[in-house]
């Protein structure tokens, strides 16, 4: 299927440009600041990051702090715009970007991935009574829709790849997922394509909206990292794939995602 050969899973990643000299374990990183972690994310997707309380916190805080943690380094979010957390890990702005990020292989194209800590699901928000009953009505023969997505997400990727450049929607894209979410209530578009856990949480703070069972796409998220420094990658990846092994990761997951 057109959509699953686009992610691809990846087990090494690297970090960023600019240097100053941390120790940890016997090897000296090379971080955005000395003996501090930067991570670019954009704190409107819950519940991987959001503000609660004057502070960041949610799946990729709680996951980078542990990564800190081990590394023998102080962690630092900076909430940006969504679009901007490759150039900021790209430009040495950022050690790495995590922000319930897909492995695509556009985005490869700029950044190296570590191994993947979570899968997420692409679903379809939509107004009670839509005709949007499925993913397949959007390829229906003769509809075309108009489609919200938070630019530059893997919901705005898939959606115009598999619906936009083929001719079969209009793609809006918004800086915010809320804002998508907002058009839907109004009327500006029919449906919205985003992350099933922030969908749910839209759901749930706007009535008359439901989430469709069928799911659009399937996804890994993956932390991002500049193509510039080697040894930080490789202590990045080795703490994550430690965390995962231990148990870790899937206890900050469970913490924010309750089983079905």
């Amino acid at each position: 299927m057109k959509k699953a050969m686009r992610i691809i899973g990846v087990v090494l990643s690297l970090a960023t440009l600019l240097a100053a000299a941390s120790s940890c374990g016997g090897k000296t990183l090379t971080t955005v600041e000395p003996g501090t972690l930067v991570m670019a994310t954009n704190a409107e997707f819950p519940p991987y990051e959001f503000w609660e309380g004057g502070k960041i916190v949610g799946i990729d805080a709680e996951i980078a702090e542990a990564i800190a943690n081990k590394l023998g380094l102080v962690l630092r979010i900076d909430d940006i715009e969504f679009t901007a957390i490759i150039s900021a890990v790209t430009g040495g702005r950022a050690d790495m970007g995590m922000a319930g990020m897909t492995i695509t292989e556009e985005r490869m194209e700029s950044v190296d991935f570590s191994t993947s800590y979570a899968t997420g699901v692409q679903v379809i928000i939509v107004r009670d009574g839509s005709p949007i009953t499925s993913v397949d009505d959007l390829t229906a023969e003769g509809a075309f829709f108009e489609i919200g997505v938070q630019e530059s997400t893997t919901g705005d990727l898939y959606t115009t790849w598999d619906l936009e450049d083929e001719g079969l929607a209009s793609i809006s894209r918004y800086s915010r997922g809320a804002d998508a979410v907002q058009s839907l209530i109004t009327g500006r578009v029919d449906c919205v394509v985003i992350d099933n856990e922030p969908a749910k949480a839209f759901v749930a703070m706007n009535p008359g909206l439901v989430i469709l069972d069928t799911e659009f796409a399937v996804e890994e998220y993956a932390i991002a990292f500049s193509k510039n420094n080697k040894p930080l990658r490789d202590a990045v990846d080795k703490a994550l794939r430690d965390l995962i092994a231990d148990g870790t990761v899937q206890s900050i997951i469970d913490k924010y995602i309750v089983a079905e």
